[in-house]
């Protein structure tokens, strides 16, 4: 899971396989579009179990792991990219949230510097979140507190259900 992000091609459905360096030119692209537009920059991880032929004699589960990066002009539409890798040896939900959350927050800590560095001050002002797959309804209600401090704790703003579509929709499409 800790691959290093600038050696994996991330897909898009507009512009197949890209690398970081393609991802960042292509975004860049898009803001200098419309510079007075207003943008978001979301990323948002969210997983499923992989169907496998064999269950796990320890209780464990495999789960096809995607993180998507997303830039949404406010009224107007995006582009996302996604990224997806299996990990191994997931035992419960809290493993599951924490294990989205963090690669979330491990790519979001690789590519945002990289962005703003390729951007140099001269872009359209964008928001910048961390979208996680918890929510005020369901089994995930008890870790909100946990998982979003995990998120504000490095610097980030953490979007919920229903609010985190980069999660619940836009990654989990590519599960």
């Amino acid at each position: 899971m800790d691959k290093d992000f600038q050696e994996v091609l991330f897909q898009s459905q507009t512009h197949g396989a890209l690398g970081i360096d393609d991802i960042i030119n292509t975004i860049k692209t898009f803001l200098e579009e419309d510079p007075e537009s207003q943008y978001s920059l979301v990323i948002g991880t969210d997983s499923h179990e992989k169907i496998s032929e064999k269950k796990s004699s320890n209780g464990t589960r495999d789960i096809n792991l995607v993180t998507a990066v997303l830039i949404h002009r406010k009224g107007f539409g995006g582009k996302y990219f996604w990224l997806r890798r299996e990990v191994p040896n997931i035992h419960n939900l809290r493993e599951k949230i924490y294990t989205e959350t963090m690669a979330s927050l491990n790519f979001a800590t690789f590519f945002v510097p990289l962005f703003r560095k390729n951007l140099n001050g001269h872009s359209p002002k964008y928001d910048l979140e961390i979208h996680v797959d918890v929510g005020e309804h369901g089994d995930t209600r008890e870790m909100i507190k946990e998982i979003v401090g995990m998120v504000t704790g490095n610097g980030f703003v953490a979007k919920t259900k229903p609010e985190a579509y980069a999660a619940s929709y836009v990654a989990d499409k590519h599960t």
